[in-house]
Formats: C-alpha cells, sequence, structure tokens
C-alpha cells in the first residue's frame, strides 16, 4: 500500500458519553470517513459532540465486503475511524478482520485507545490484575462453556468474561461447579451507566442472587485467582478456554 492514509481504531463509550477522549474527538472532527457497527447507535454518539462525516457499517455480517473499499480510501490517503458499539473493535466486537487485512496490505494502524469493560471491571473487582486473563463471551452450549471454564481455571489467574444479562446466572451455575461455590467473584453490570452495580461475593452467593432479582444490562464478570494452595499446577493456556491473557497498569 503506498497511500498515506491511516485506519484509527476507536474505543467507544461504554455507557457514558463523557468518556470519549480529546484526542478521539480531534481525529474524528478531521476524518474522512467512519465505519461502525451500529450507525444508529454510533450516530448518537456523533449528534452528542456535534461532528459531521460519513458514516457507514462494518458489522459481523458484511466485514469483509467492506474490506475492499476501506484499502481504497486508504490507498488515497484517507483517514478512516473503525468503531464497535461500545468498548474496542476486535475486542469481542467485529474489526479484527479489517485491522488484519489493513496491516497485510502494508497500510498504517493506530489505536484511538479509551473505554473498555475488562479494565474498568478489573479496576472495581477488588482482585489481582497482575496478570489477568480475559476470556471474552464463553460458549453457550453447557459442554463446550464447562470445558472453556475447566482450561481457564488450570491457568489459575484472574479471568473477566463477558456475558448477555439473561445467561448470567447460567454462566454462575457453570463457574460453581467448576470452581466450586465459595470462589470469590464479582459482577460488574451496566458500567458508567445510571443503574451502575458492582457486587462481589461468592459464586454460591451471587448466583442466589441474581436468581432473586433479575439481571439487566450490559455484565461483566469477574473470577478471582485460583489460590496457589489449592489450585491446580500453572500451565499455558489449553485448547478449548479462547480469550486472550494479559497485564495491565
Amino acid at each position: 500500500m503506498t497511500g498515506r492514509g491511516i485506519l484509527y481504531v476507536l474505543a467507544t463509550p461504554i455507557g457514558h458519553l463523557g468518556d470519549l477522549s480529546q484526542r478521539a474527538l480531534e481525529t474524528l472532527r478531521e476524518a474522512d470517513a467512519m465505519y461502525a457497527e451500529d450507525t444508529r447507535h454510533t450516530g448518537l454518539l456523533l449528534r452528542h459532540y456535534g461532528i459531521s462525516l460519513p458514516l457507514l457499517s462494518c458489522h459481523q455480517h458484511n466485514e469483509l465486503r467492506r474490506i475492499p473499499e476501506i484499502l481504497a480510501r486508504l490507498e488515497r490517503g484517507e483517514h478512516v475511524v473503525l468503531a464497535s458499539d461500545a468498548g474496542t473493535p476486535g475486542v469481542s466486537d467485529p474489526g479484527l478482520r479489517v485491522v488484519e487485512a489493513v496491516l497485510k496490505a502494508g497500510g498504517r494502524v493506530s489505536p484511538l485507545p479509551g473505554p473498555s469493560a475488562v479494565t474498568a471491571a478489573l479496576s472495581v473487582a477488588g482482585f489481582p490484575a497482575s496478570p489477568f486473563a480475559f476470556g471474552g463471551f464463553l460458549p453457550r452450549k453447557k459442554g463446550p462453556r464447562r470445558r472453556a471454564l475447566e482450561g481457564w481455571r488450570e491457568v489459575g489467574v484472574t479471568l473477566v468474561l463477558y456475558e448477555a444479562a439473561p445467561r448470567l446466572v447460567n454462566l454462575l451455575e457453570a463457574a460453581t461447579e467448576v470452581y466450586g461455590p465459595h470462589h470469590e467473584a464479582a459482577v460488574a453490570r451496566e458500567l458508567t451507566k445510571m443503574f451502575e452495580d458492582v457486587r462481589r461475593g461468592s459464586l454460591q452467593e451471587l448466583q442466589d442472587h441474581y436468581r432473586e432479582e433479575e439481571p439487566r444490562g450490559e455484565c461483566t464478570i469477574v473470577l478471582g485467582p485460583v489460590p496457589k494452595e489449592t489450585g491446580p499446577n500453572r500451565k499455558r493456556f489449553s485448547e478449548g478456554a479462547g480469550g486472550e491473557t494479559g497485564q495491565t497498569g
């Protein structure tokens, strides 16, 4: 790729619109086009800040078809912003294939870091985050989900997961079977939004609570690390667990 265009990967607010960074705003005001998972959702963000630019969809069903178009824009020297509904493209959201294609074509990709449900939940869960693992959304089926949790338990570190509210109790039940009812965890719901709620307790306590009080909104679950004195031998992540591991400062 010979053009001087840049693909900016934008982390958008996970709830509170005021969490968009100043640099992100400046980049959006100067960008030639923006591709977003849901143009209606992102359009609200742009209107909130009085920003007008071409806004096109780029989601899991059309991401591959958008790649040639995005590459052509970059070849012409345009600055293009890639965003998902909330959080960061490619982190349990569409965008990975676009970034990969641009890099393989020799293009420039630059992050516009910002809000993240992963680090936000870690910061309020009260568990060590060095190291931690991010498992994203686990499989919906019971068997694969259990195997994924068993794999993560062998890793032994603090684990962050995403889950839709209607399936939260099912996930907590599965985690209880694998980690044990007394294992400490936290559920962070609606982070940065009006009805934000962070609840920490044993897996059994959390399971009982959300059976009684139906969870709503976006859920991020943090499972505490397996105690060294009782945990299995530490090993590299095993097949079937999926997700990412990392450290944050």
